[in-house]
């Protein structure tokens, strides 16, 4: 059942004492103990007490967090998971921090959640009045988890054919030996791998698809290629495209100018251009000072 606005709930509080007024003047004791229950309800209320916003959720993998905004003074931030069919569950209870590890209250990961940030004094509860708190936008991990980065454990170029294997990203689930569950475990066929690859040195792409954990491409033998491995789910409206694994490159018949670029070769090309040139300079001084020597030789001693 949901709870009533704090704001409504102080109103409803203000118009019984109103009400009781009048009947406390009588003199009944029942009527005094009705008036102090509720000025008691109405000061454990707190309306003031700031509420958490800007309540986001971040997920991969499965791995989720909730995170919000202010830093508490004073008072306390517990979170509460209510899924559409499974009970409440409570994380981070009474905690001063502005996000909360959510993950294994979200172990049904095809249901829908709503996350409720309590904003509490104590852990003292009553009858009076519950905390206040603020709710976040529904989130269904299945839908809305961001598939992170596969593994590329190897790959070769030999001849005309590339081949790569990868390796699914894990998940926080166990199976009940202890071995975590990966993405692909979860997802089934719904889950899809896309491999980019391009000419070294080149910007234009291809891509190729599977639902294995290899791809054996044809490409040009007389090249080198660069690729990454992304993670898709073509069924889903947002967020199909997972986290791109880092890009690796071929080194099949690789020159010291594919290795290095042109810039290596011209800086290349100008020192030796300087050394050749420095060379002939020397030369040419040596050549001038053995003439000059020659001559001094030949000339008669003065005297004689």
């Amino acid at each position: 059942m949901p709870r009533a606005p704090a704001g409504a709930r102080a109103v409803l509080l203000i118009a019984l004492l109103c009400r009781l007024a009048a009947a406390v003047s009588a003199g009944s004791q029942q009527l005094r103990i009705m008036w102090l229950m509720a000025l008691f309800a109405l000061s454990k209320g707190n309306p003031g007490l700031p509420t958490a916003v800007n309540i986001t959720w971040s997920s991969i993998n499965f791995k989720t967090i909730l995170k919000w905004q202010p830093k508490p003074s004073g008072y306390f931030y517990t979170v509460e998971i209510h899924g559409q069919t499974s009970d409440t569950k409570k994380k981070c209870v009474m905690t001063t921090e502005t996000e909360c590890d959510v993950t294994d209250a979200l172990r049904n990961v095809k249901e829908t959640y709503t996350a409720h940030v309590l904003s509490v004094q104590s852990l003292a509860e009553d009858n009076f009045e519950e905390p206040l708190f603020a709710s976040s936008e529904k989130f269904t991990p299945y839908n809305q988890t961001i598939i992170g980065k596969p593994e590329i454990q190897h790959h070769t170029q030999k001849d005309s054919k590339l081949s790569v294997v990868f390796r699914d990203p894990l998940t926080p689930y166990m199976f009940p030996n202890g071995s975590f569950r990966s993405v692909r475990d979860i997802f089934k066929h719904d889950l899809e791998y896309k491999l980019y690859y391009w000419k070294d040195q080149s910007s234009g792409k291809k891509d190729a698809t599977t639902q294995s954990h290899t791809f054996d491409i044809s490409v040009d033998n007389k090249n080198n290629y660069c690729f990454y491995v992304q993670g898709i789910i073509p069924s889903r409206r947002e967020n199909r495209n997972g986290q791109e694994s880092m890009v690796l490159c071929t080194t099949v018949g690789r020159t010291v100018l594919d290795e290095y670029g042109a810039e290596v070769f011209i800086i290349i090309a100008v020192v030796a251009i300087a050394v050749i040139t420095l060379a002939v300079v020397l030369a040419v001084i040596l050549c001038k000072r053995k003439r000059a020597k020659t001559a001094r030789e030949k000339e008669p001693l003065n005297g004689v």
